[in-house]
C-alpha cells in the first residue's frame, strides 16, 4: 500500500472516531445541537428576577427560603428601577449569571416573578441561557402581554415607560419571543393565579414547551392574588420542587 493511501486511510479513521465521540456526548447529554446541558443532579446558585419596578421585597422572603434549604440565592439588582428596556434587564441578568459562573457555581437556576419572568425569556435568547440554565421557574410572567399595559401605552404613555410599552400584547419584544420555540431540553415551570389583577389574561404566562400550572388547577379554593405569588405556601413548593433534583414534571396536587 502506497504510504498516500495509507495516509489517506488514517485520516478516515481520525475522522470517523471524532464523530462517534461527538455523537456520544450528544447522547448523554441529551442534546442534538452539539451543545451540553447543565447537571440535573448538581443545582447551582439561584438568582430570582424581580417584576416591573424591580421591588425585591417579596422576592426576598423566597430567597429566604431558598437559601434556608442550602442554596445560595439572590435577588438580582434590575437597572433604571425595573422599569427601563427589558432587553437591558436581561443583559444584567446576564452579568448576574456569569458572576455565579466565575464564583463556581455549576449552573444557575433562575426565578422569574412577574415581568422578570420575561425578563427571563429575553435572557434565554439572546444570550444563550439555556447552556448554563439548569431550571428556570415563573410566576405569574405577562409572556404575552398585559392588558394593563396596552392600556397604558395607549392612553397614557407618557406615564408607561420602556418596559411598560414592550409588555403590552403585540409589542415587538414580545412577537420576538413569541416567534422562538423554547431550546429543547430546558426544564422551565410556569406558574399563575387565575385570581391575578394586574396580568389579564392570567393564562398570558402559558409557555409552549413548558410545564404550565394554573395554581387553581391543583389547589382549588386558592384565593392567591398577582402579588401573593412569590409567597405563596403552595406556590413556594411548587418553587422548592421545581429547582430540586427531582425531575421537573406536571404537580398531582396541591402541595400545601
Amino acid at each position: 500500500m502506497s504510504p498516500r493511501r495509507r495516509l489517506l486511510l488514517a485520516l478516515a479513521g481520525a475522522l470517523v472516531l471524532v464523530v462517534a465521540v461527538v455523537i456520544g456526548v450528544r447522547v448523554l447529554t441529551g442534546r442534538t445541537d452539539g451543545g451540553a446541558r447543565p447537571d440535573q443532579a448538581a443545582p447551582g446558585s439561584v438568582l430570582l428576577v424581580p417584576g416591573y419596578g424591580g421591588s425585591q421585597v417579596s422576592l426576598t422572603r423566597l430567597a429566604q427560603v431558598l437559601t434556608a434549604q442550602g442554596r445560595i440565592a439572590r435577588v438580582v439588582t434590575l437597572p433604571e428601577g425595573g422599569t427601563g428596556d427589558l432587553r437591558k434587564q436581561a443583559d444584567t441578568l446576564d452579568t448576574a449569571v456569569r458572576a455565579e459562573l466565575d464564583a463556581g457555581s455549576p449552573s444557575v437556576d433562575v426565578i422569574g416573578y412577574s415581568a422578570g419572568g420575561v425578563t427571563t425569556r429575553l435572557w434565554v435568547d439572546r444570550h444563550d441561557g439555556a447552556a448554563v440554565a439548569r431550571r428556570i421557574v415563573t410566576l405569574g410572567s405577562p409572556l404575552h402581554g398585559a392588558r394593563i399595559a396596552g392600556v397604558g401605552a395607549a392612553f397614557a404613555p407618557g406615564a408607561c415607560p420602556t418596559a411598560c410599552r414592550q409588555l403590552s400584547p403585540g409589542s415587538d419584544v414580545l412577537d420576538d419571543i413569541d416567534d422562538r420555540d423554547l431550546p429543547d431540553g430546558l426544564p422551565w415551570l410556569s406558574v399563575w393565579t387565575e385570581n391575578d389583577e394586574t396580568v389579564q389574561p392570567p393564562d398570558s404566562a402559558r409557555l409552549d414547551g413548558a410545564v404550565n400550572v394554573s395554581l387553581q388547577s391543583i389547589c382549588p379554593s386558592a384565593r392567591t392574588s398577582h402579588g401573593a405569588l412569590p409567597t405563596d405556601p403552595a406556590v413556594t413548593a411548587l418553587v422548592l420542587a421545581a429547582v430540586g433534583t427531582a425531575p421537573l414534571a406536571a404537580p398531582t396536587g396541591c402541595p400545601a
